[in-house]
């Protein structure tokens, strides 16, 4: 599996396995057990998909070591803001049943993304997360940044 080095210099593959709208615990677990055992080592998932549960059982049942496996999950809009961001991060390693996440993403950046990216930082700091980031940025001008507070 080819990997790329994010900025900070973790290493994650190019390709992975994402479970955008698989609510089913049953079948999420299945698809993301055939996906590992298929060699897929990237597994994308987040708190908005209600799916974290079964993710994290697919990976501590697959028998694959934990460091072999990158796992990314994001933070939803409602749960925005430094301490709605630490409540959200441990309610999804909770779910997930695991001891740190490798990807942890800001899913949309609305609401307080400043305090999220701060309470980020800490996890970061704090070796709960090995990575961070935004996904479905556009363009935000930052001169009129204040609109994206409220």
């Amino acid at each position: 599996m080819q990997h790329i080095s994010l900025h900070n210099g973790v290493e994650m593959p190019v390709m992975g396995y994402g479970t955008f709208q698989i609510t089913d615990p049953a079948l999420c677990e299945q698809c993301v057990s055939n996906a590992l055992g298929a060699g897929y080592r990237l597994i994308d998932t987040a708190a908005a998909y209600q799916n974290e549960e079964a993710v994290g059982s697919a990976i501590r049942r697959s028998g694959i070591p934990r460091r072999e496996i990158f796992l990314t999950t994001k933070l939803w809009i409602q749960d925005a803001g430094y301490d709605g961001t630490l409540k959200a991060f441990d309610r999804s390693l909770k779910k997930l049943g695991l001891d740190y996440i490798d990807l942890y993403l800001i899913h949309q950046p609305f609401g307080d993304i400043y305090g999220s990216w701060r309470a980020m930082e800490r996890l970061y700091r704090e070796g709960r997360v090995r990575a961070i980031g935004v996904s479905n940025l556009k363009f935000i001008h930052f001169s009129s940044r204040e609109k994206y507070l409220k």
